[in-house]
């Protein structure tokens, strides 16, 4: 398990995946509410070069981020308030892999198998209050993780 002492290791670590971030890439963060998922989301698109703060999809479910405000194109993705499998066909996620990227949040709502070359980041909270993350790399992944 990788330790997150604080909101400033979350944004950090989101920034040490843009460094690795390719098109076609797609990254899944699992974990409770207030875990740290959007954080990291926040961090990836900061690094890519994103000013101002980024939104949580958590409404809109999609929020696009193209060049120039960042350097590869980014769907950062909420799924959690996806119901249904089927209601994925409608948010065009396959295709935006082709030129950029996708963050996912919440990917359990739609099952494992949906991303199933994804880096599948999951996010603990431990009793104390403290946080980690464990991964799941995939081979695509393998030379860039662990993050450095």
């Amino acid at each position: 398990m990788i330790a997150l002492g604080d909101e400033a290791a979350a944004l950090a670590l989101g920034a040490r995946l843009a460094a690795v971030l390719r098109a076609g890439d797609a990254v899944t963060l699992s974990g409770p509410l207030g875990a740290g998922k959007t954080t990291i989301a926040r961090g990836l698109l900061a690094a890519l070069g994103l000013e101002g703060e980024a939104p949580s999809p958590s409404y809109a479910i999609v929020q696009s981020y193209q060049p120039p405000e960042v350097r590869l194109p980014v769907m950062h993705v909420d799924l959690y308030r996806i119901e249904d499998e089927g209601e994925l066909l409608e948010l065009g996620l396959d295709d935006a892999r082709y030129d950029g990227a996708l963050v996912v949040e919440w990917p359990e709502r739609v099952g494992a198998h949906v991303f199933p070359d994804a880096l599948r980041v999951t996010l603990i909270v431990a009793e104390d209050g403290s946080r980690g993350l464990t991964a799941d790399v995939p081979a695509a992944w393998e030379a860039r993780w662990p993050l450095t």
